[in-house]
């Protein structure tokens, strides 16, 4: 796997080869295995894959016995041996011995439905020459990305921008509402793209193009409403340990080498744990800093020590932000997650010792592992105070200083206090936001906050937590996470990171069967008081040291703030000060100075506001400056 492309064309108007080998070759992938193409009037589907399955058959495009469907697939479908045998059962007969040729008759017997009984990560484009129709389908939570543009009865896809954007047709014109909604939260929340002409397809959905007309449809989604009911805790320890081995034994199939990320938190050790029960020895591969505070490598190597396995380590410095404009060529647009950067060199170090790896992502949403779910507990639980009260709480809150560490008692007193007087969807949102509304009307100059009227960054949080299924805050919250910040940012983050360097990712705890348990538990199980993940910690009892367990959450956080405080310093102010990114008329150089000002007397929350700026202005120069329209035209809107 590594990525697909292709156009179609209701004119039926023949597609250059060129346009197409354009497109695939701008996933710059390092070392693609396989490389295919199909070709008909006004249709054009192209491929780079890695082969993980099916070494000797598993070239694509894949076609139907009768040539008439036609697939190409990113990604890995887990149950393609039972879907294999009941198709064979059901008189179709196979060519290959992989998972891609599973969809087309699937295809053949379920239509559009046929990606309900697929179990896995993918993104495919499927075209159906007899009814001259594209299906494009993307997996449940979100593991692949796939990018789209219309362009009248045109429409074009690629799994990611860069390889889009190859098509002239598409517009460069950047969008700015996307970019407003970029700095609230670090990411551009899907269905936008940082380029108006382009959507992203939300995570299980499938896409229907045919005769120019496109229809989107959900085929999935997560009920948190729905509870086990008279389930013990006991039981729930068990189905939770059932279902992480499945998960975990689902993805050690594979013709390769694998491997796992491990960093010493629970789940990632979770994985591990599982892996070594299922298949030994394992390959661990784990990534620090040179800030102790920062650093879990002593963490990692006791888990690799407990489990045995063959341990790998990379310490990330300060130098190590020369692949940020690489990465941001990779992503497309802007990105402010700062662990991209170590993720990048996880994912470098581990394919050199393996082809695939699992890691833990998906446990902190599914089982509630962040502060921000004990917080906003809290403050729903305040939400009987009369709002009279809960106003001059508000105010208070405002009032203290700002100043300091971000995880100090001060400063999360402030961020609980300040936001009361808001109904919690809305506190939800400012919670998260890296910049909240007030903080990026200060920055923004007259011309950009005129060009972004009428638009609102808080609906990216507010709108699923209106549509949650959920009833209790603590569910809801998990929920929100669960179909935002997951997908565009944590999912979206290792992908790009383990496609540049040919790795696969594969996520035990993103498994469909896992979050329908998680979401079926009664959310004081995950979040119970002031403890997180509370019911996984006492499932992985036995299997995991409780030295592990009951430290508190690290996470995967980098030094920026030291970074920018010290080796980065003059580079932040270099790049945000030079006079070619204060001329884009985007921010005021008032507001860029005095956030530097601040941070460099020990404001720490400034840290990730000045790195989204930072990478933002690295994708102006990187991304949109190489292929774009004047910078003037931007703003002419």
């Amino acid at each position: 796997m590594c990525g697909i492309a292709g156009q179609v064309r209701a004119d039926g108007r023949r597609i250059e080869p060129e346009l197409l080998r354009r497109m695939c070759a701008a996933i710059e992938h390092r070392g693609p295995d396989a490389r295919g193409e199909f070709m008909a009037d006004g249709v054009a589907l192209g491929i780079q894959r890695l082969r993980v399955i099916d070494l000797e058959t598993g070239d694509q495009p894949i076609a139907s016995e009768d040539g008439t469907v036609v697939v190409v697939l990113n990604g890995e479908i887990y149950n393609y041996r039972e879907l294999r045998g009941k198709l064979e059962s059901r008189g179709h007969r196979f060519a290959t011995n992989g998972d891609t040729e599973t969809i087309v008759h699937l295809y053949e017997e379920h239509g559009r439905g046929c990606v309900r009984h697929l179990h896995g990560m993918f993104a495919f484009a499927l075209w159906d020459a007899r009814r001259r129709r594209l299906l494009i389908g993307r997996d449940r939570v979100g593991k692949k990305p796939i990018y789209y543009a219309v362009d009248g009865a045109r429409l074009s896809f690629a799994s990611e921008l860069q390889a889009l954007l190859e098509d002239e047709a598409v517009s460069r014109e950047v969008d700015l509402p996307a970019i407003d909604s970029y700095l609230a939260y670090g990411y551009v929340p899907a269905p936008a793209s940082a380029f108006r002409a382009v959507r992203k397809l939300p995570p299980a959905h499938t896409l229907v193009w045919q005769d120019g007309h496109v229809e989107l449809d959900r085929y999935w989604s997560l009920d948190y409403g729905a509870k086990l009911a008279g389930l013990s805790e006991e039981e729930a320890c068990e189905r939770i340990r059932s279902a992480v081995r499945a998960a975990t034994r689902r993805r050690l199939v594979a013709d390769v080498p694998l491997g796992a990320f491990l960093s010493g938190g629970i789940d990632s050790s979770t994985v591990v744990a599982a892996m070594a029960e299922a298949s030994s020895p394992v390959k661990t591969f784990s990534i620090g800093f040179d800030r102790q505070p920062f650093d879990e490598l002593a963490h990692a190597r006791r888990i690799a020590e407990l489990f045995e396995t063959e341990h790998h380590e990379f310490v990330v410095r300060p130098d190590a932000i020369e692949v940020l404009p690489r990465i941001l060529r990779h992503h497309g647009e802007p990105f402010a997650d700062s662990s991209a950067i170590p993720s990048y060199y996880l994912a470098e170090m581990t394919r050199r010792h393996v082809t695939v790896a699992l890691n833990g992502d998906g446990g902190d949403e599914a089982f509630g592992g962040y502060t921000r779910y004990v917080a906003n507990s809290l403050a729903g639980r305040l939400d009987s105070i009369p709002f009279v009260l809960r106003r001059p709480l508000a105010a208070l809150g405002s009032s203290l200083p700002a100043g300091g560490a971000i995880s100090s008692p001060v400063q999360r007193a402030r961020r609980l206090l300040k936001n009361l007087a808001l109904d919690p969807a809305e506190r939800y949102a400012r919670y998260v936001q890296i910049f909240d509304l007030e903080q990026r009307s200060t920055l923004y100059t007259d011309e950009f906050a005129e060009a972004i009227a009428g638009t609102d960054a808080l609906k990216a949080i507010v709108s699923p937590w209106r549509a949650a299924s959920g009833l209790d805050v603590r569910d809801i919250m998990l929920e929100v996470d669960t179909g935002t910040y997951l997908p565009d940012d944590l999912i979206a983050k290792i992908d790009i990171a383990t496609m540049a360097h040919a790795l696969e990712a594969r996520s035990p705890l993103l498994d469909h069967e896992v979050l329908e348990l998680a979401a079926a538990l009664p959310a004081e199980l995950k979040v119970r008081g002031r403890e997180k993940k509370w019911i996984l910690r006492q499932a992985m009892r036995g299997w995991i040291p409780d030295e592990i367990l009951d430290r508190p959450k690290q996470g995967f956080s980098v030094p920026v703030s030291d970074w920018l405080r010290d080796e980065l310093s003059v580079w932040a102010r270099d790049v945000l000060l030079d006079p070619g990114t204060l001329g884009r008329g985007w921010f005021r150089e008032r507001g860029v100075r005095d956030m530097l000002d601040r941070h460099a007397t020990g404001w720490d929350a400034e840290a990730p506001r000045i790195w989204s700026l930072l990478v933002l202005e690295l994708w102006q120069r990187e991304v949109v400056a190489r292929r774009a329209e004047p910078v003037e035209s931007v703003l002419a809107v």
